[in-house]
């Protein structure tokens, strides 16, 4: 997540507590909730997303064959997987090849990582390293707004955490690579995941142990499952009021978040003028990392037309619990609803000690999002893991996707570590 989302979601989520504390009426009825996507979806505004480039114009633009896979998920969700099926340097369409798969994290999509362009892309990269490249769209985000039955403006749409993005949606993408002609045959693959991409991981492979098998090697960009160690300001601002199962959350919950359209683009222009409050937070990167030229700011451009991606309220406060807590666990949906839910008044801890996969996790010193004490915490749990600590002091939450260096440091020790796996 950028410092320009977490200014905008600062800014709204004050909104919403800003509703609450002048007295708006509530409901015990989640469907009562206030619509915040009818009420922000400013038919009006003058900006708009329809142009904004999408995956496909990302890996073709470049020379490189896209395809766009749907995939409906046990729990009746449409999720979009695109896929670089080749290397059109290789041309080796006729190979049987390993296959990567790519998760984004909070407000992402798949138009994160093929932003960088072919030099320093990790998709591309694979791709000429003679890998079949997916990369996933997490349900809620613009590419993943499908659903069997249930429509985008109905809450129950938006009533899932990043806990059902990892309990389905990758348990459901994984399965989808290994069934294609390419798959068939192949014991698994390998996964790679940044921040939230990394927490879906570590849901799936805890709380359905047999997809571990299914992963030859996982490779945890900015690892996040404990927080109780995170800096962030706003984070520790915020988690006081919706860490919690109380009337802050009940009015927050179960709908989407900084939406996808041109209302929020709109807010994003406005909050972000010169002279406002949050405009400092409105850089991709921290003043440090735009003066020394650490940032791929032409990649960090690319994608903010289409950014944020949508996400679910519940994603949000389902990591703010985690902040208040101290454990990595299941959704707390209030002591009734936990008892009826898990049979416990508190949501139960997911068992990482149940992850067996060969587990790389890549941290650094200088990350707000993912603290040293927190990802040394889980790696504790975890019997089958290799630690990849960052060296430079001012490595951040965003350096392991838009560094300049990040091809030196994150994607060619990845790709190497996939071709000792894989022999070659």
């Amino acid at each position: 997540m950028s410092r320009f989302h977490i200014g905008v979601a600062a800014t709204l989520v004050g909104i919403f507590l800003g509703t609450i504390a002048q007295g708006a009426p509530l409901s015990n009825d989640p469907l009562g909730v206030t619509n915040f996507y009818n009420l922000f979806n400013n038919p009006d505004a003058h900006l708009s997303l329809a142009n904004a480039p999408d995956t496909i114009h990302f890996i073709e633009d470049h020379g490189y064959p896209a395809e766009r896979h749907y995939v409906t998920t046990e729990d009746d969700y449409i999720v979009s997987l695109f896929r670089i099926p080749y290397s059109h340097n290789l041309k080796n369409q006729d190979e049987k090849k390993p296959i990567v798969f790519i998760q984004h994290g909070l407000f992402a999509s798949s138009d994160f990582w093929p932003a960088l362009g072919p030099d320093d892309g990790l998709p591309f990269l694979l791709s000429d390293a003679g890998y079949d490249v997916w990369m996933g769209n997490a349900r809620g985000n613009r590419y993943s707004r499908n659903h069997t039955s249930l429509s985008t403006k109905h809450p129950s749409f938006w009533r899932f955490s990043w806990h059902e993005i990892g309990y389905y949606d990758i348990a459901a993408a994984i399965d989808y690579t290994l069934s294609t002609e390419n798959g068939e045959g192949q014991e698994g693959i390998h996964y790679v995941g940044h921040s939230q991409g990394t927490t879906v991981m570590f849901v799936l492979m805890s709380s359905r142990p047999e997809y571990n098998k299914k992963i030859k090697t996982a490779h945890m960009l900015a690892p996040v499952a404990f927080m109780d160690h995170m800096e962030n300001v706003l984070v520790n601002s915020l988690s006081p009021y919706l860490g919690f199962n109380n009337a802050y959350s009940t009015v927050f919950c179960s709908q989407e978040f900084l939406p996808h359209n041109d209302f929020v683009l709109a807010l994003m222009y406005s909050v972000c003028l010169p002279g406002s409050i949050v405009s400092s937070f409105c850089s991709t990167s921290n003043e440090t990392t735009v003066e020394q030229g650490r940032t791929n700011s032409t990649a960090s451009s690319l994608t903010s037309g289409s950014m944020p991606a949508g996400v679910s309220t519940d994603q949000i406060l389902h990591y703010l619990q985690e902040h208040q807590s101290g454990h990595f666990r299941l959704f707390d949906f209030g002591t009734k609803k936990n008892l009826k839910m898990y049979g416990t008044e508190t949501p139960p801890d997911y068992p990482t000690e149940l992850i067996t996969t060969e587990m790389h996790l890549w941290y650094s010193d200088n990350d707000d999002m993912s603290a040293v004490e927190d990802v040394l915490r889980v790696a504790e749990t975890l019997p089958n893991k290799v630690m990849h600590h960052m060296e430079d002091p001012l490595w951040d939450h965003m350096d392991f996707a838009y560094n300049w260096e990040v091809r030196q440091y994150i994607s060619d020790p990845i790709i190497a570590i996939l071709n000792d796996f894989e022999g070659k």
